[in-house]
């Protein structure tokens, strides 16, 4: 679940949400990409947002996850009161762009509600039931074998569908149900329209489809978000508001339907930290990232409040308590200026966790203090840079040289080696199974 922003033109302090379109859409891309590789093989995705962008973002998420991914647009009612001061139509809603990483991504249920529950409102020897309509809607030329008499059984009557349907059983099906006691003639058993009871306690399963509509009672709305960050971080600031915060109701029925227990929930734009907190509440494990002032303002002070058990927000609905913790993580140093070249603060360790992990998509186990920074899949990697050799001019080790090879830790495989320029010729380096890789330009950026 992420809540990028909504590119408004309206900016605000916690997000610059005043971006020129196509840099909003240049920003958007590569993350979305990003967090495509990031998901699992049954994973979903769900990104908030609003009609400024969605159907741009719509055409930007069929391109990165496939169009045949997509698996709804969910449109959520944000608010309950209109804005009687608006000019043209006042916007009510949100959109919630869903798509699953392939099609091993299931859906969970949701809980049923006492609305659902009250629909059961007949009873007989057998239990609680609903009646629901036995036909369908196709005609005698599509379905034959559809269209006959059932026997009213307390009048003896002949009941035929009506001209444009047919019955929604077959007539063994039929037979069987009224052998079985399966069909509803109405409270007087008088009725000339037979219904299907369906049994509560003959049900799969107890939970209910869900839906693309979701209304503020099943969801929440923003003001009630408003008043849970304000009550959770004791401030009744409107400076310190979030314009389009997210409610604890609204990622509790993302989290129902696409996750299960101890599941893993990334949210990437984190904002007041609402999904890390609504996971926790539901025993799911959680990364947030923020790079704003905001990680330490809202989002900590928070995530504390909820170990600590507090009870706002879906607290109560899921009878949350307290308790867990979670780790707090600062972002090293930037690997590259704005130039493309490795920024000048960059030190050895950092630039090679940072290679090690782009070749392994592992990260590296120890702090690295060797050139030899590891063997993966019997490929050893090297890294020349800033006097790790122990030169007294950091650049004057950079280079592949006989001598420079000569020094490494030896490995009798394949070798990528790492380094500002190298005095080998193609034919060498194959000869020695290595594969230069120069010093920015071939260091990818993820």
């Amino acid at each position: 679940m992420i809540d990028p922003p909504y590119n408004t033109r309206s900016a605000f302090s916690h997000y610059d949400d005043n971006l020129e379109h196509s840099l909003w859409l240049s920003l958007m891309y590569p993350r979305l990409e990003l967090l495509r590789e990031l998901l699992t093989e049954d994973g979903s995705i769900w990104v908030s947002i609003d009609d400024n962008e969605a159907h741009y973002l719509k055409v930007m998420m069929d391109e990165v996850f496939g169009r045949v991914n997509f698996v709804a647009n969910v449109v959520w009612q944000k608010k309950y009161a209109v804005a009687n001061d608006h000019k043209t139509i006042a916007p009510m809603h949100d959109h919630l762009l869903v798509y699953r990483k392939t099609d091993r991504w299931q859906r969970n249920l949701i809980p049923r509600t006492e609305e659902k529950d009250r629909q059961y409102k007949f009873e007989d020897e057998k239990g609680v039931f609903r009646n629901s309509d036995y036909t369908c809607s196709k005609s005698f030329e599509e379905r034959p074998n559809l269209y006959y008499a059932v026997i009213q059984p307390n009048t003896g009557e002949e009941i035929w569908p009506s001209k444009t349907r047919v019955w929604a059983y077959s007539k063994e099906e039929h037979l069987r149900h009224v052998a079985e006691g399966f069909i509803y003639w109405g409270k007087d058993g008088l009725g000339r329209t037979p219904s299907f009871k369906r049994y509560k306690h003959l049900l799969r399963n107890q939970g209910v489809v869900p839906q693309t509509l979701w209304l503020h009672e099943y969801a929440s709305h923003t003001d009630a978000s408003r008043k849970e960050v304000r009550t959770v971080l004791g401030s009744s600031s409107l400076a310190d508001d979030f314009i389009t915060p997210k409610p604890e109701g609204l990622i509790l029925r993302v989290l129902e339907i696409a996750t299960n227990p101890s599941d893993l929930v990334l949210d990437s734009f984190a904002g007041s930290g609402t999904t890390g907190a609504v996971a926790h509440k539901m025993n799911r494990r959680w990364i947030m990232i923020e790079m704003g002032d905001h990680a330490q303002t809202h989002c900590q002070p928070r995530l504390k409040k909820v170990v600590e058990g507090e009870q706002g927000g879906i607290s109560k609905a899921v009878n949350w308590q307290g308790g867990g913790g979670f780790h707090y993580f600062r972002l090293g140093e930037t690997i590259f200026d704005e130039y493309g070249s490795i920024h000048h603060n960059v030190k050895f360790a950092a630039l090679a966790a940072h290679i090690w992990f782009c070749e392994t998509r592992v990260p590296l186990a120890n702090r690295a203090d060797s050139p030899l920074l590891g063997i993966h899949n019997d490929t050893a990697y090297y890294l020349l840079y800033n006097g790790i050799l122990g030169d007294r001019r950091p650049q004057s080790g950079n280079v592949l040289t006989q001598a420079v090879l000569d020094s490494l830790p030896k490995h009798s495989g394949r070798k990528i080696i790492y380094g500002e320029a190298s005095r080998f010729g193609k034919p060498r380096l194959e000869a020695e199974n290595i594969v230069f890789k120069q010093i920015p330009y071939d260091v990818r950026a993820v």
